[in-house]
């Protein structure tokens, strides 16, 4: 019998490509011991709907999330503090994403082609958003870019054909 969901208990680290294609998967739980979710970790897992890390997660690796098509929404743990290259990329159901105040960077093509993405957070802790960062994301309608970005990278929004608003805080 395949279980489609997993509960990792007493790990600090999901390793490379661990759950790589595994295309049976709904739903994971991470608890708060994860810290680490490496590169292509659940890259294809493409019936991955449901995701729950815990508070310890610092780092989500490069791919980690590529291609999990049917993921529809994600929260990050409170210790957030990178998002790698690619992390989101062709996750085509994604609606929603709220980025919490410890990440500093997205990375290139982190949500490249979430094409139902309708809205975004970016904190104030984020300084830069990396190339093709949000490239085809065609439901994203309005965008906020906190002050403390000092690096919008090459073509980062390019293709949000519906985006209508975009509101940058000034200094003070």
């Amino acid at each position: 019998m395949i279980s489609t969901q997993n509960t990792v208990t007493d790990a600090t680290q999901i390793p490379y490509g661990a759950f790589y294609n595994c295309a049976q998967l709904t739903s994971v739980v991470l608890p708060d011991s994860v810290e680490t979710i490496g590169v292509a970790c659940f890259y294809g897992c493409t019936n991955l709907q449901d995701v729950t890390i815990g508070n310890g997660v610092k780092s989500i690796g490069n791919y980690a999330f590529s291609g999990c098509s049917a993921l529809e929404s994600f929260s990050f743990g409170s210790s957030m503090e990178s998002i790698g290259n690619e992390a989101f990329s062709n996750c085509y159901s994604l609606t929603s994403v709220t980025i919490p105040d410890s990440v500093t960077s997205i990375g290139y093509e982190a949500f490249y082609k979430c094409s139902l993405l309708t809205s975004i957070t970016i904190p104030d802790s984020v300084t830069s958003i990396g190339d093709y960062a949000f490239y085809y994301c065609t439901s994203l309608t309005s965008i906020e870019i906190p002050d403390s970005v000092t690096s919008i990278s090459y073509d980062a929004f390019y293709g949000c054909s519906n985006l209508a608003s975009i509101v940058v805080d000034e200094k003070n």
